[in-house]
């Protein structure tokens, strides 16, 4: 129904959530829906009868995206979160309301994190100057500075509520009046102080009406929810000073701060029936003046000057057409130049600007501080400006097609829209906004957003959307580069997320779509090699402070002798000591482990071939020292339990396998463990990789399947139609006849790729698979042991390379 308000919301996970309202012919009552969907797989979309019996109003994801409000028009407010961690299966478990009140603005309490981006660093070698952490105090804190979880609520009767989260599963919520004199609030937005007080704006909706601004303080008092209010300084739209435009525009039809966590600027939209004005302001300190008798009697010296807060206009856009909906950008950057001149090669930076839809179907991108135009999408029922004579019939005709609700994504390089005729679109907009930069300066900017999802841990699906194939060995590069040049602690942390990164980028190319099975298999092994070094425990309390899996790592680099018993005695195998039915659970890890090190040295001969899976490895010294130290664990843990070990299919029974690939390992290793100084295989190590196949059987391993996502389906750039719950073909798919020597044929056993079982061709387990890289694993775990149920609870949240789990069907290809 086109009357009835749209809203959507769009995580920091990439997931969006939008509502609609389904009419029963029978009860010809409404239902009003909630749906959330990944952007990877659009069309998996998961639909929930919300439970609002009135129309849904906001949608608010917290920071982490992973739970998200909901409020209706009966002042009802839900948190819905992830059943089973899986982003297609969602619940609503607590909730407040304030009883027929509409709630018109909603938000989460801030938690106190605040990353800043730097755009005129963005050429820096250190992250900490492109990306600093700005003092910002949470909303509220609990004993020890902990953030309290909650949210904040603005209902139409000028009421504000506070819901907070206790550990405990309990809300405290209260509900406060915003002033003495309470009026009707239309429009509210809400925003956040560095202090930690929260800042809400309202409107009645008259243009002719001040906009009102309220400081509001949260505190826990015995156990309950306090809230404290005081009025801030007003402003009066300038549309309605300017005696010109004084009765134009009576209408106040948008009210935005610029961001959350920034209360000193606000946007506002004035409308009428056909046309809009948007305004930009600012709150500023600004020194009173002082009269010359009060002077002459107490002279007023240096910061003794009385200061007084006033909101002064930024900037103004001239008559426009109708607005219908506003997208603001999420990106904290730190704009330092406050004349609004930008440097030439950040001018275009896609965070800056802030998008306008309106009722001809056209959307505009303006800077969000001097509302200067950026760029400009027409859709398909918008005219360009030239045919001014088709607009006039159209607009007489009925009204166009336009967005209703738009979000922008968390690095604004995609917009998501619902339109008055119900459709959920996509835009892609350029890091360039539209203007021809050169190749380097579009580099940088998706390298810089690159960076800041690797630092804040945000998916950076909406960054892939930019780049094309002759990008991709670019950016990897450059990726690598700038990640080497950071302190040792960070590349510590960041080392699992910038080869998830490497992975998604290089499956857009098809040239380096082997190189993506590698950086899974790298995933998979420092999480194996993390997971068994955990369970070294040192034989006295008393040790010196290195762990046992340290002391392994220290010792197997300084002996490079090829014989695996003799690298083993220097190790003090009573910490390697396990009970016999953790280490039987642990045998498929450690057939992985065996199977990949025999795969990589068969492949050994065949480098100069056209480009496969595993190759990398062969010039990884830090992988290759990985697998060398797992093959060392493991002849130990063999000793207490040969049932535990690889099971190799040898020609001849007396041939030790594990010796031989050990010392075939340790030669490859030597070759490449600085990484410097990388030499070539001699002859002697080709030969005798060359008789492996002779000795033993080759096994296959097993790669990841296609992710069956829509990324690699947007690089031409054409537009692409889809309909929910159709999942669409792989026919034009650019890598597929690339990977099909790594795919399953249909009909053949399907494999958990976490816990490396085999699930049978067609599985009767309930699976779940990743929203990124398509890794598939079982939903219920069928292990009792503890160690493997620790390895388990790894990937309860997320997936190796960081991205979401979802449900599959029981049939699932």
């Amino acid at each position: 129904c086109p009357s009835i308000p749209l809203v959507c919301a769009w995580s920091c996970r990439n997931l969006i959530a939008f509502t609609t309202d389904l009419k029963n012919e029978e009860e010809k009552d409404l239902t009003h829906m909630v749906h959330i969907i990944d952007t990877e797989h659009p069309w998996d979309v998961y639909s929930v009868n919300s439970g609002h019996t009135e129309v849904i109003t906001c949608l608010e994801w917290d920071q982490s995206g992973s739970r998200l409000l909901s409020a209706d028009a009966d002042g009802h407010i839900k948190c819905w979160s992830m059943t089973d961690h899986l982003a297609n299966s969602w619940e609503s478990t607590v909730g407040s309301m304030v009883e027929g009140d509409p709630v018109v603005a909603l938000s989460w309490l801030h938690n106190g994190v605040k990353l800043a981006l730097h755009v005129e660093k963005s050429g820096a070698s250190n992250f900490g100057e492109k990306f600093s952490r700005v003092k910002f105090s949470p909303s509220l804190t609990l004993f020890g500075g902990k953030p309290m979880e909650g949210w904040i609520a603005v209902t139409i009767s000028g009421l504000v509520t506070v819901s907070l989260l206790k550990p405990n599963g309990q809300v405290l919520t209260s509900t406060e009046s915003l002033c003495r004199l309470r009026c009707r609030v239309a429009l509210a937005d809400v925003a956040f102080t560095g202090g930690g007080n929260i800042v809400v704006a309202t409107s009645d909706g008259s243009s002719t009406s001040p906009v009102q601004f309220y400081k509001v303080c949260v505190s826990v008092v015995n156990e309950k929810c306090k809230i404290d209010t005081e009025i801030l300084p007003s402003l009066f739209m300038r549309c309605t000073t300017d005696p010109a435009r004084k009765d134009k525009y009576p209408a106040i039809t948008h009210l935005k701060f610029l961001a959350r966590d920034m209360s000193e600027q606000v946007l506002l939209c004035a409308s009428n029936q056909n046309s809009s004005i948007v305004e930009c302001w600012s709150l500023r300190k600004e020194g009173l003046p002082v009269n010359n008798i009060f002077q002459q009697i107490s002279p007023v010296v240096g910061d003794k000057q009385p200061m007084i807060l006033k909101w002064r206009i930024l900037s103004a856009t001239n008559d426009l057409d109708r607005v219908s909906a506003v997208a603001l950008p999420k990106l904290p950057i730190s704009l330092t130049n406050t004349d609004l001149k930008v440097a030439n090669d950040t001018k275009f930076f896609p965070g800056l600007g802030l998008a306008l839809a309106f009722h001809d179907g056209s959307v505009h991108i303006v800077h969000r501080l001097s509302l200067q135009m950026m760029a400009v999408f027409y859709g398909s029922s918008s005219q360009r400006p030239v045919d001014e004579q088709t607009i006039k019939r159209q607009r007489t005709a009925g009204p166009l097609v336009h967005f209703k609700a738009m979000q922008l994504s968390w690095t604004s390089l995609a917009l998501a829209g619902i339109d008055s005729h119900g459709k959920l679109s996509m835009l892609r907009i350029s890091p360039s906004m539209g203007h021809v930069l050169d190749m380097n300066m579009s580099l940088r900017h998706l390298l810089f957003l690159l960076e800041y999802c690797m630092v804040t841990g945000y998916d950076w699906w909406d960054i892939l959307l930019h780049v094309q194939p002759n990008m991709v060995q670019n950016l990897v590069e450059k990726l690598h580069e700038e990640y080497m040049r950071q302190n040792a602690a960070l590349q510590q942390v960041l080392s699992t997320r910038i080869v998830a990164m490497k992975a998604s980028l290089c499956k857009l190319s098809s040239s380096t779509i082997a190189r993506v099975c590698d950086y899974h298999a790298k995933l998979f092994l420092i999480a194996i090699s993390c997971t068994l070094k955990s369970l070294l425990r040192p034989h006295f309390l008393n040790t010196p402070d290195k762990s046992p899996g340290d002391r392994l790592t220290e010792i197997c680099s300084k002996i490079t002798d090829i014989d695996i018993d003799k690298v083993m005695i220097n190790l003090k195998t009573e910490e390697f000591v396990l009970e016999m039915t953790t280490l039987q659970s642990l045998q498929q890890l450690i057939q992985w482990v065996g199977d990949f090190v025999l795969y990589l040295l068969a492949s050994l001969p065949n480098q100069g071939s056209p480009v496969r899976p595993g190759h990398s490895f062969l010039r990884d010294g830090a992988s290759l020292g990985m697998f060398r130290e797992l093959m060392v664990v493991i002849r130990i843990w063999g000793l207490l339990k040969p049932s535990c070990l690889p099971v190799y299919t040898a020609t001849s029974d007396t041939q030790d396998s594990m010796s031989l690939l050990f010392r075939l390992l340790t030669k490859l290793w030597l070759c490449c463990r600085e990484e410097n100084h990388i030499t070539e295989p001699d002859d002697t190590l080709i030969d005798e990789c060359c008789l492996l196949p002779s000795q033993l059987l080759i096994p296959n391993i097993d790669w990841l399947p296609i992710n069956d996502g829509i990324i690699s389906k947007l690089q031409n750039k054409q537009l692409v139609r889809l309909q929910f719950g159709k999942a669409p073909g792989l026919v034009g798919h650019t890598v597929s006849s690339q990977f099909d020597a790594f795919v399953r044929a249909p009909g053949q056993p399907k494999i958990d790729h976490l816990r490396r079982l085999h699930l049978g061709a067609y599985p009767t387990e309930e699976c779940k698979s990743c929203t990124r890289c398509g890794c598939v694993t079982m939903l219920k775990s069928p292990n009792k042991v503890t160690a493997v149920k620790q390895w388990e609870q790894r990937w309860i949240k997320n997936c190796l390379c960081g991205g979401l789990w979802r449900r599959m069907p029981l049939s699932y290809s």
